[in-house]
């Protein structure tokens, strides 16, 4: 799609500017005022506060502990910081905040590296080292996030920088040389696509950052075309993996990583070359990419989760407004108005990227006001690409999660069921933790939250899921009709030859009106507990369990069932979830089980 326009673009590529300059006080002083009292009054509170200090031992403690978040912490309160400074200083314009901006500013630059010690490798699953070597810079996410940053300040405010003294802008543009044009066009790194190797959210979202770069700086027209080329072609590797159905398998959290980043190169590229890329937002594939986080929303906060994303989702923002715009979609532009007008923060207070802040802040108050998200958002859907099966009626939202234990931030939860009930959550999909090294090594399958006991499967004499590609669900058939919708799967492939499985038939229907139905059965050499997952305390009875005041779940043809209480402790968990969440275990007592939730 992208790679042919290659050999159409202007000899001329155009500037980029990603928001209003400072100069532009029409544009800035149309902030309503509630909001840029909210951005004056966090870069007061962020002249007060002490830069943070990143020593070495910072860098190094990734690889001799498996620690991620503290250091990036140090990392991003730096660049949110920044961010907060020169939000406050483009809102009131007065100089005020230049002087602590120019001390983060050369904060950054001076760091040794960019990148984050997680990602600090040469090859996608290399050796993380301890320490940055500044002669050979790694662009990973963060450091394309960095570049990002500093060329949308320069794009903004660099007349203003350059009135203090014209070294700010020059040296910020000799380091993004340096770490990131260079060698962005000087050798290959994984997440830029080759052949038939795998991408994820990484291609996207790194390509958006080096376009914005690239676009809002004053670079020259050879090193535009040579950069866009590129992104043309990483572009593509990135939508190959991306079936028809535009379903994003890394789950709802990474939809702004990856789709949401497609949008945003895509605008900076339209800006360059307008006119070039309209073919390319009618696709109906961009456009079913576009409306994906709409369809995986259930109510409030909560979204469908699966792989490792939460069931709790910020609010979105102007960014997915916009995309619904721009593939002609009424159904996300609706959506994500309604959506960001429940948010607190019409200002991203938690957000690196400073055009994503600029965005909301000059786009966010020209947004509709809200109004009742379009009907389209809630209905059945079936997204054969990872095999996700979703439908609602008034009262119950169901999610079944199929596809294969291959998929990127894939958890082993092929077949698992999350339920809502009237909006809450009834069966649930736990989420992942704080990601540490663990996360992504070889030994990610001893974290209880990826195993498929955790999820709302079954084990087999304690053999669980599989991780890899050919571990997944077969013969599977979906039906929508007005009075319910249905699925049915075998997840037996998805279990390992110790399973002794020779089939595992799950059927999951809602009745619409009436109630959900789980039933499964089997054909295999060893007994089948089934796990449930929820966040409400349970009361067990032989042949029902009652979930707080919220429903109940009539069990025919189990045996005896056993409670295993969970304390959450991990932050990223409890940003869900309370402080305990419950296992329910339900012994088959031959080879049919039916479950009845009303």
């Amino acid at each position: 799609m992208f790679s042919e326009i290659s050999g159409e673009l202007p000899d001329v590529l155009g500037d980029f500017t990603p928001g209003a300059v400072c100069s532009d006080r029409a544009s800035w002083s149309a902030v309503p005022q509630t909001v840029r009292e909210l951005v004056v009054g966090e870069a007061e509170e962020t002249l007060a506060r002490a830069w943070p200090l990143i020593a070495a031992s910072d860098y190094r403690e990734f690889t001799a502990t498996g620690n991620r978040s503290r250091f990036e912490e140090l990392y991003f309160t730096r660049r949110r910081m920044l961010n907060n400074l020169v939000l406050g200083e483009l809102i009131e314009g007065r100089a005020r905040f230049l002087p602590k901006i120019v001390d983060g500013i050369f904060l950054i630059v001076e760091e040794s590296g960019w990148q984050l010690p997680a990602h600090n490798a040469y090859e996608r699953s290399g050796a993380r080292l301890p320490l940055p070597d500044n002669s050979q810079p790694v662009v990973d996410l963060f450091a394309a996030e960095t570049a990002a940053l500093l060329a949308t300040i320069v794009a903004l405010l660099g007349d203003e920088l350059d009135g203090i003294s014209p070294e700010i802008v020059a040296r910020i543009e000799r380091e993004i040389e340096t770490r990131i044009l260079s060698p962005y066009l000087g050798r290959h790194f994984w997440w830029m696509g080759r052949g038939e190797e795998r991408m994820n959210n990484w291609t996207a979202w790194i390509s958006q950052n080096v376009l914005l770069t690239v676009f809002s700086l004053k670079t020259d027209q050879p090193t535009r075309h040579a950069v866009v080329e590129k992104a043309l072609g990483s572009l593509d590797a990135f939508l190959k993996d991306y079936a028809e159905d535009g379903a994003c398998e890394e789950g709802v959290l990474y939809y702004r990583h990856a789709a949401l980043c497609l949008h945003g190169a895509l605008t900076i590229m339209d800006a360059a070359a307008p006119g070039l890329f309209a073919g390319v937002w009618q696709q109906p594939k961009i456009r079913n990419m576009a409306e994906y986080i709409a369809h995986m929303h259930v109510a409030g906060r909560y979204y469908f989760n699966f792989a490792d994303s939460s069931a709790v989702v910020e609010p979105c923002s102007a960014r997915e407004y916009l995309f619904g715009r721009a593939v002609g979609s009424e159904m996300l532009a609706e959506f994500a108005a309604s959506d960001r007008a429940a948010s607190d923060n019409p200002h991203l207070p938690g957000e690196w990227n400073l055009w994503y802040r600029v965005q909301e802040l000059l786009a966010g108050p020209t947004l509709p006001a809200a109004a009742e998200p379009h009907p389209a958002s809630r209905r059945d859907i079936f997204y054969p690409g990872i095999g996700l099966f979703i439908a609602s009626d008034g009262q119950f939202s169901l999610a079944v999660k199929g596809g294969n234990n291959g998929e990127g931030h894939n958890h082993n939860d092929v077949g698992s069921v999350t339920l809502y009930k009237n909006g809450h959550p009834f069966l649930i999909d736990v989420g992942v933790e704080t990601y540490t090294a663990k996360t992504f090594s070889a030994r990610r399958y001893e974290i209880w939250t990826m195993q498929s006991a955790f999820h709302n499967l079954p084990t087999f004499a304690g053999v669980m899921q599989s991780a890899g590609e050919t571990f997944g669900a077969r013969d599977v058939e979906v039906g929508f009709d007005e009075g319910s919708a249905r699925i049915s799967l075998d997840i037996s492939g998805a279990y390992p030859p110790e399973a002794q499985l020779h089939g595992y038939r799950r059927v999951v229907s809602l009745l619409r009106g009436r109630h959900v139905e789980i039933v499964d059965s089997y054909d295999g050499g060893e007994p089948a507990v089934l796990s449930l997952m929820t966040c409400l305390a349970p009361t067990v009875a032989p042949v029902r369990i009652d979930l707080a005041d919220l429903g109940s779940i009539f069990v025919d043809g189990g045996g005896e069932i056993e409670l295993d209480e969970i304390g959450v402790e991990d932050a990223r968990l409890r940003s869900a979830w309370p402080g305990k969440i419950y296992r329910l275990r339900v012994p088959f007592a031959g080879r049919l089980l039916r479950l009845r939730i009303v």
